[in-house]
Parts: structure tokens; sequence; C-alpha cells
């Protein structure tokens, strides 16, 4: 058994200590920020005193996950809820999707949901296509996107036969903008999650990419889901470099994964997030979204780290380092060879398991925070990506999202930062998960699959 000062060892100086140059102007953001810095490091540095953490350590000095506690936790966000959450009620489809993909990637079979998850999600479709976030709501594409992820989490095809294809197809219509853009809602806003979550309806569940007669895209001249997209798009890059909800305002983590996820079901990566934005700028902006001593994300410039942009920033870097690489074995891209990751896996891995993890289960945004499913499943998704590398593959020109089905991912191997003779390993063997769809890969492509063979209007 190695003693303490081996296992300091492995933790990087810039994880141990306070940043070495501190603004001497005092905001209500700085006094924010050196609160979460003292809240953080005694729990980055538990090793020396393990009085700190209820966790065993491995020996990278990160804590273990505790799997079994989070687990319970999960279950328990399943079950049925008191009535002071009926505040929540529009947010059922993400409550479902949240738990159930988190249980998957901690190991966990999670079609055994799969009626419960049906009878759940009968009564949110509305006959004029869409999901709501419960019975009597309207369809919204934030809702349709994580229910369309628990039907595909749960796979088969009584889950997939709910889904109504031709009204969905006519609902997104409606939704395509003169603009290019997808409003979230019919008479909501415009934004990115729109479009994203528009794209990932249309390739899972194979719909035309021809536009509905009625659509009012089509009095631009627009005559597919995919005109004007990639340019609206580009028009949400901010001067930071990062991506906003819409264009002409601040750019935000979630909007960013977004819009590149967007980007990368538009076309291949390689040639979509090239040509639309400005990827120097934005992998400057991403990188600075990224904090020492914490090793989180923080979702905006000169706001605070929050276990729940492990995903929303974490999952951008897979997408951005395989743009610039180009597909696996070819040279295209920027001609970028992006072996090693462009951030800090390991910073973000000790961030959430030192931090985000819960004594009694469940994972949360700082350790300040109580946990919940949300940020449960966004800190494992980080752990994810951080434990896995990701690459798509080149494909002809027959199928619009032949590329988006074409990702594969392999253990990362990554050297450790303190000492890059030894693979850094976070010890949680978390499930791989699909970069753009955040399902799955076999539950992505079997949905994809049964639309294939049940053609529209059959």
């Amino acid at each position: 058994m190695a003693n303490l000062d081996d296992f300091a060892f492995f933790i990087p100086a810039y994880f141990r200590g306070p940043p070495a140059l501190l603004d001497s102007l005092e905001t209500e953001t700085s006094v924010l920020q050196a609160d979460t810095v003292k809240e953080c490091l005694p729990l980055l540095n538990a090793i020396e005193d393990p009085s700190r953490s209820p966790f065993d350590f491995n020996e990278f000095s990160v804590p273990v996950l505790e799997r079994e506690k989070h687990i319970d936790f999960l279950h328990e966000n399943l079950e049925e809820f008191p009535a002071p959450f009926v505040g929540l009620d529009a947010s059922r489809p993400w409550m479902v999707y949240w738990a159930l993909l988190s249980l998957y990637m901690l190991g966990e079979d999670v079609s055994r949901y799969r009626s419960r998850v049906i009878k759940t999600f009968f009564s949110m479709q509305n006959s004029s296509g869409g999901f709501g976030g419960g019975f009597g709501q309207y369809s919204h594409l934030a809702g349709t996107y994580a229910a369309l992820l628990s039907l595909a989490l749960v796979g088969g095809d009584e889950a997939y036969t709910l889904i109504d294809r031709d009204q969905m197809w006519q609902w997104l219509g409606r939704l395509k903008q003169p603009d290019g853009g997808f409003q979230i809602s019919e008479g909501g806003e415009e934004d990115v999650r729109g479009a994203y979550c528009a794209l990932v309806a249309i390739s899972l569940l194979d719909l035309p990419l021809s536009l509905p007669a009625s659509s009012p895209a089509r009095s631009a001249g627009f005559e597919t889901f995919m005109d004007g997209l990639g340019e609206y798009l580009s028009r949400c890059q901010t001067y930071e470099g990062g991506i906003s909800a819409s264009p002409g305002n601040e750019a935000h983590g979630a909007y960013a994964f977004c819009a590149i996820a967007c980007l990368c079901l538009y076309n291949t990566p390689h040639a979509a997030v090239n040509k639309f934005l400005d990827v120097n700028a934005l992998t400057w902006w991403l990188s600075s979204r990224q904090y020492a001593p914490e090793g989180g994300f923080a979702g905006r410039t000169n706001k605070l780290v929050d276990g729940c942009y492990s995903h929303w920033l974490g999952s951008c870097w897979p997408l951005v380092q395989a743009a610039l690489s180009g597909p696996r074995g070819t040279a295209s891209g920027l001609g970028h060879d992006v072996r090693e990751n462009l951030y800090s896996s390991e910073g973000l891995a000790r961030y959430i398991l030192c931090c985000c993890q819960a004594q009694d289960g469940g994972l949360r945004d700082k350790p300040s925070k109580r946990p919940d499913s949300y940020h449960t499943c966004y800190t494992l998704t980080g752990i994810s990506t951080v434990e896995h590398s990701h690459s798509y593959g080149p494909v002809d020109g027959s199928d619009a999202f032949a590329s988006a089905f074409s990702w594969e991912a392999c253990k990362a191997q990554i050297p450790s930062e303190a000492d890059p003779t030894k693979i850094f390993d976070t010890g949680a063997h978390v499930r791989a998960i699909h970069p753009v769809y955040s399902i799955p890969h076999e539950a992505a492509q079997a949905m994809r699959n049964w639309a294939l063979s049940c053609p529209l209007g059959a």
C-alpha cells in the first residue's frame, strides 16, 4: 500500500491550491468564486486527510464512484413523487430520461422499465404531433427529445410504435422558420435547442428531409429541413467564440453543445463544424470554461463551475476534436491529429468524483448543493466522456445521416497529468454513450433501424 505522499504526488499542483494569480478587485462574482474554491479544495485534496471525505481512493487520489448508492438514488427518482413536485410536471420526460440514462451508464438493464415508460408517454403525445411535458400540455421540442430518447433507451417495437411519425413530421415542419432555425414549440421561442432536438427526431425516426407544404419556411424558398440551418447556427456564434441560444445573445455552454451536435447531424463533423463555425475561437472559448483548482466547467464567462456542464461543455470536446481530426483513417478535417484531449479530462474527473458525489447517493452541482437526477445524469456523462475516445467513420453520400450512425467509442488512453508514464484511470468504469445523441450507440441504431423498416405512411 502506498503512503499518503505517493498518493499526493498524483494530484497535479494546479488542483491542490488556489490560483497563483488573483484579481485584487473584489466583486460579488469574485467572492462567490472564492467561496467555491474553498468548498472544493478540501475535497480535491481529501487523500491528505481522509476525515474530509467518506469515500475510498484509487492510486490517482480519486474517490471511487459509489455506484450502488447512486443506483438506489436513481431508482427512487423513478418512483411516484409527492404533491409538492407538481411544479416539475412539465419536466416529466426529462426526469425519466435522466434517470434511465444514468442507470444505463452505471451498468443497469433499463429495458425492465419499458412498460412503465410506454404508459407514461402514451398520454403526453398530441394528435397534432410531438410530446408535451405531461397530459394536456402543448408539444415542445425539448420534451419530445427527452421522450424519444427515453423510448430509445428502453427499446422494442412496442415503444417505437407509440410514436406518430407522420404527425411528428408535420409538426416539425410547422416549427421550421424562414430564417433557417426552429421554434421550440408552435409560437414559442426560436433557438439552437430547437434545431438540435429537431434533427435528433428527424434522424432517429427517418423522417423525410423535405418540408411539409404547410411549413412557414417555404415562404423563404426553403424546401428541406436543412435549408438555411447551418447559416442560422453560424449567426449564433458570438464575439467570444462561444455559441448563444439565438443570434445576438450571450454564449452559453448548453447552447454550444446543441449547436455543435446539430452540425454533426447536419453533415459530417469535419465538413459542417469547420464550415459554419470559427473553430479556433470556439476552442479558445471552450478551454476558458474549465477552471483550476476545481477542474470542472462553468457554463458562461465569469460564472461558477457546475456539475451539469460536465455534459453540456464536456460533451462538446469529442465533437470538436473529431471535427479537427476528420473521419477515422482519413486526412480530412483541418489536418490535425488530435490524439490527446484538448481539455483536462483528469481535472473534470477529479471535480466530479471529489466534489459532486453525495455521501448518501446521487450527484450534484457542487459540494454545497443537493443531488438530483439532472446533475447525476450529466456528471456521469462527463465521466463517460473522460473514460472513452470517440471517432466517426468515412461515409458516402447515399444517406444524409450515415455519419451520425458511424460513431464508435473505445477506452481512452490519456496520460496522467502528474506522471505521463502512467495512464490516468478514474476507476469508475461508466458505459460509453453516443456523443451526439446522448444515449447508447446501439439504442440510437435500433430506433433508426426500426424507422427504416417502416416507411412513413405505410
